[in-house]
């Protein structure tokens, strides 16, 4: 495990974990709670859809870049949001 933890969907998540370059990784995040929230991992830029109903979401990251990671809950969403980074 590289770094992990666990916010309200209302705080969301914000990080720039430190990542060694060239290495793989893994991140696992789950939403507990009502409405959805969207998970944008820089430096790709994409946005991936999170239901709020216990769906693991899972994504690769690879460390050729520095890499920020922001959830956002949807308006009206509540609940916690848990997410862990795992060297692969």
């Amino acid at each position: 495990m590289v770094e992990a933890g666990a916010e309200r969907v209302s705080d969301g998540i914000h990080t720039e974990p430190t990542l060694s370059t060239g290495k793989t990784y893994r991140l696992n995040l789950i939403c507990f709670g009502s409405g959805s929230a969207r998970l944008t991992v820089t430096p790709e830029s994409k946005e991936t859809p999170v239901p709020c109903d216990q769906s693991l979401i899972q994504q690769r990251l690879t460390a050729d870049k520095p890499v920020r990671i922001d959830v956002n809950g949807t308006k009206g969403s509540s609940g916690m949001i848990a997410w862990q980074i795992d060297a692969i």
